[in-house]
């Protein structure tokens, strides 16, 4: 899946976030969205302007976003702080 044809970031629409191209749907509402156990056919079904394909798009982005990335925020995540 060729992410770069279906995903884009403009300063003027949802301030800056990665988005699906010609919609105001984030990347990451659409992540926070399966990880609250949606199905692919749920969020299309709940926002009918984007396609499967479009969620895939979606995940390859944030698959090669943590490739390049040489960090994980784990910490943010919810490190247990009072673990020794």
């Amino acid at each position: 899946m060729e992410w770069k044809d279906r995903i884009v970031a403009t300063p003027d629409t949802l301030f800056g976030k990665p988005r699906i191209k010609d919609t105001r749907i984030s990347v990451e509402l659409l992540i926070d969205r399966l990880a609250d156990g949606w199905s692919m056919d749920d969020i299309v079904a709940a926002y009918p302007h984007i396609t499967r394909d479009d969620i895939q798009a979606a995940l390859s982005f944030v698959a090669e976003i943590y490739r390049e990335e040489s960090f994980v925020a784990v910490g943010k995540a919810g490190h247990d702080k009072t673990a020794a």
